[in-house]
């Protein structure tokens, strides 16, 4: 009876907005962005029956933020359990081989110098998790040997220093020392928000017991003594349980002129010196994967070649034991979509992966061999993310721009999902977020563009609304069938606006040479688009108003933005968050510059015009639009300096412009407090032009 009620339940929740038609809804406020549940991607028990979620319940004031691990049966029999209740938050969580107990990353220190540790629960009956390791710079990403005996995980560390003392007297003398400087030899210095610092990832192995001695696999190794060497490491274990693959790379210093190499290598359990295991300066392998029975392994793989953009594919090769035979094996070099997570089935013989498509983000199935590839459901809506196998059954999540986030259980044969949780149903529950509208157009091009519509509260189609614009970022990226917490197009149309979604040139989801025909054409081409996206809207639907219009964008969608300041004049008002005015000056002081230089064509210094003619400040004295412009001052990926120009420009130009510095914040504003200010004068501004008076 209980699990009838409960798919009953979960069934009212991904009907969303449709179930609630008949009653008074209310509109969509920062607070119901803000506060929607989140929860991390699912990580499915060996069995099959059971996923552990991350789920964070936000707050205004950071120091409440709310973040736990749920149990969720893959059956529905039972509703989701918290199974930890710390103000601390979990992540990297992994099942033990037998499926008795969790490993996980956490810091529940309140010491100041406090760094997360690993923690093992058991799984088979009531208890606390207990804390495995204390090393002074932390540890986190735990994975389980294969006969469940060792853990092994990564920490930053020192280079050339040997063992947790040696780190910990560096640690405190760095404290100590009151001398706040960086130096520097190679290229990059910074990483999105923070300068990067002296030390490095390294992988660590020990029983899973507090007091184990921890071993330093890479201490002293040819693998990271070298200048270049970075490892995200994301490390998996060998099906021997004799060695680990970990993903690294050794020619980071080289990011200023070439192409960052990123390749698996093997590291000995006993020690010794890591053996590169992929072989090639033509592409990148990230991420290994064994099948389950230990004869192939597979990793995330990317084409280096002279294109900017390339789809990022699942490759394979068989392993023998100490290695791979052979080259590896593309499995989806005929699949005309840049593939996102994917898992292999327990039986081996299936490939679940997700891949943008045409605004949405799909399921796919793949045999082993890479020799069919299927859609699960063509007619799919939402984005699907956090691909599991589960038995006959996989396990993601789901949002949609009508429903957010869940867990849900997918049919392999059907392509159909299950709810399994509801954390978001009762904030959902007679709210005004309907559905996206969508259609399609032809550009001046020839090319077949994809938009969405997002409609505001209350909705009449007899009546007209302004219209603005939300271009995404990227560009190599897409307007998704979902809202978002941070550039959300629901809590953007709530003032009463019809929000354009437009992926313009360069996009994913479309194919590669879609996404492949911005480079050397980075603003123009998108620009145009846009601005015919808008018009086509204008002219097929009625309830559009002609004469109040404007556009918004973050990020590379600033940047278009813009573009638009510097080359029309047909929209009231502009909204641009951290949006480069000159291409020469965000590829100088960016903390990533050599793919930059290839889309446009080549250097600064060189033959391209590309610079020039597509900077916007090079039509400076075209300015005319009144313009709010927002940045976070600790982004390094679209530097202060370039929206600190792009006002520059506009007071010179005697332009109506605001500029809002978010001191505290990074590429993103992520503040509560400060992102619900943002919004409050976005929407401010857009009001001044374009509500009637």
């Amino acid at each position: 009876m209980f699990k009838q009620l409960f798919v009953c339940a979960l069934a009212l929740l991904l009907a969303g907005p449709l179930a609630a038609q008949e009653t008074e809804l209310r509109p969509v406020i920062h607070e119901e962005v803000w506060l929607m549940k989140r929860l991390g991607a699912p990580v499915v028990a060996p069995d099959g029956e059971r996923a552990v979620v991350s789920v964070t319940e936000p707050s205004y004031e950071e120091d409440e933020d709310v973040s736990d691990l749920w149990l969720v049966t893959i059956d529905g029999s039972e509703p989701p359990r918290r199974l930890t209740a710390t103000p601390s938050v979990e992540s990297g969580v992994d099942w033990r081989p037998d499926g008795g107990a969790i490993a996980f990353s956490a810091k529940r220190s309140e010491e100041e110098d406090a760094e997360a540790q690993i923690y093992v629960m058991d799984m088979t009956g009531p208890g606390e998790a207990q804390q495995v390791t204390e090393l002074s710079t932390g540890a986190s990403n735990p994975k389980w040997s294969p006969d469940g005996s060792m853990i092994a995980y990564e920490s930053r560390v020192w280079p050339g220093l040997e063992g947790d003392e040696a780190n910990a007297e560096r640690k405190k003398a760095e404290k100590d020392d009151g001398i706040n400087v960086s130096r520097y030899e190679y290229f990059p210095v910074r990483d999105w928000d923070h300068w990067r610092d002296d030390k490095q990832t390294r992988l660590f192995v020990q029983a899973p017991e507090a007091g184990a001695e921890p071993r330093d696999l890479l201490f002293g190794t040819e693998l990271v003594s070298g200048p270049g060497y970075e490892g995200g490491l994301n490390a998996a274990w060998t099906p021997s349980g004799d060695a680990l693959v970990v993903t690294a790379t050794e020619n980071l210093h080289e990011a200023a002129h070439s192409i960052v190499e990123r390749h698996l290598y093997r590291v000995p359990l006993e020690g010794g010196e890591p053996h590169r295991i992929t072989d090639g300066s033509d592409f990148n392998c990230g991420g290994a994967q064994f099948s389950p029975a230990g004869d192939y392994l597979y990793c995330h793989y990317e084409p280096i070649n002279d294109w900017v953009y390339n789809h990022n594919e699942i490759a394979r090769g068989e392993w023998n034991g100490s290695g791979i035979d052979g080259e590896l094996d593309v499995l989806t070099a005929g699949f005309d979509r840049s593939v996102g997570g994917f898992d292999i089935a327990a039986d081996g013989e299936t490939i679940y992966f997700d891949a943008a498509d045409q605004g949405r983000v799909r399921l796919f199935a793949m045999a082993a061999d890479g020799s069919e590839i299927t859609v699960l459901d063509a007619e799919s809506r939402g984005v699907y993310g956090g691909v599991q196998a589960a038995g006959n059954f996989i396990v993601a999540n789901w949002e949609s721009s009508a429903v957010p986030v869940e867990v849900v259980r997918v049919n392999a044969e059907t392509g159909r999902h299950a709810a399994l949780t509801d954390f978001n149903a009762e904030r959902l529950e007679g709210l005004d977020r309907p559905a996206f509208r969508e259609f399609w157009f032809t550009s001046s091009k020839g090319r077949r563009i994809h938009n969405w519509l997002a409609l505001p509260p209350d909705f009449d189609e007899s009546k007209q609304y302004p219209l603005v614009l939300f271009i995404h970022g990227g560009p190599f990226s897409s307007s998704l069938d979902a809202d978002h917490v941070r550039w959300s197009p629901h809590l953007l149309a709530s003032e009463g606006y019809v929000v354009l979604l437009t992926d313009y040139t360069g996009s994913v989801g479309y194919g590669a040479e879609f996404s492949r025909n911005i480079e050397g054409d980075p603003l123009a081409t998108p620009g145009e688009e846009l601005v015919e996206a808008a018009d086509i809207a204008t002219e097929r639907f009625d309830f559009i108003d002609p004469e109040r219009q404007a556009a918004t964008g973050a990020s590379y969608g600033g940047h278009l933005v813009n573009w638009l300041l510097a080359t029309t004049n047909r929209f009231d008002a502009l909204v641009g968050h951290a949006g480069l005015v000159d291409l020469e000056g965000q590829w100088a002081t960016s903390d990533v510059i050599y793919h930059r230089e290839r889309m446009n064509d080549g250097p600064p210094w060189g033959d391209s015009e590309v610079w020039d003619e597509q900077s916007p400040s090079t039509y400076a004295p075209e300015f005319s639009t009144p313009t709010m412009l927002t940045i976070g001052e600790q982004d390094y990926r679209v530097p202060l300096n370039q929206t600190l120009a792009a006002w520059t420009y506009l007071q010179r130009m005697q332009v109506p412009s605001r500029l809002l510095v978010f001191h505290d914040a990074n590429h993103w504003i992520m503040k509560g407090k400060e992102a619900r200010h943002f919004w409050n004068e976005v929407h401010e501004w857009l009001a001044e032009y374009l509500k009637d008076e």
